[in-house]
């Protein structure tokens, strides 16, 4: 009868390598795996940030073209949110903000000539008290001057789970101003 201590079996299970490959992948595998989503999960976030960005500059470039005789107008902004929607790609929840604002050099203050909103996440028009004293946000600008600022809002909806919140908000800010025109007009019809 060959008797087996537990010292010369633990020490021929040390020195036997049958299986170390299946061990190392079993560790390895799931770290892989990760880092793989993780990759894709930055990549997509990126995309998807850079395609609201892309948006937000195209409704500002369009708004600044418009010329005084032809007046913004609620369906202008409808079909200016749903052009934002067609760049980003996507039918998630976007919500999009197109206001216009002026400066009064003689109070030193700014003023929402106006502001509409188009979408479904937080965001509400903006009020003259919410950019009256907004001097370290707005560009300097010259008394009467208008400028546009286009802002939208996106929820990222995440592919794996790889450390970014459920609800991830995207959000945009860009500032132009009117190209041919001294001022952009509203005009409810």
């Amino acid at each position: 009868m060959i008797r087996c201590t537990p010292k010369s079996w633990l020490s021929r299970f040390r020195k036997d390598e049958r299986g170390s490959i299946m061990v190392e992948a079993l560790i390895t595998l799931p770290l892989l795996i990760w880092a793989i989503g993780a990759t894709y999960e930055y990549f997509e976030l990126h995309r998807y940030n850079s395609a609201r960005d892309k948006a937000s500059y195209t409704i500002a470039d369009m708004i600044s073209r418009e010329s005084p005789t032809m007046p913004i107008t609620p369906i202008y902004m409808d079909n200016a949110k749903i052009v934002f929607d067609t760049i980003s790609n996507d039918r998630g929840a976007n919500s999009l903000r197109i206001s216009v604002v002026s400066f009064r050099s003689d109070k030193q203050e700014y003023f929402v000539r106006w502001s509409e909103v188009r979408g479904t996440n937080e965001l509400v028009k903006l009020e003259t008290a919410d950019v009256k004293t907004a001097h370290d946000r707005l560009p300097v600008l010259r008394g009467g001057e208008e400028l546009i600022i286009v802002e939208s809002v996106s929820t990222y909806p995440s592919v794996f789970k790889v450390g970014l919140s459920d609800d991830l908000k995207i959000r945009t800010n860009v500032m132009t101003s009117p190209r041919f025109a001294p001022q952009i007009k509203w005009e409810d019809s």
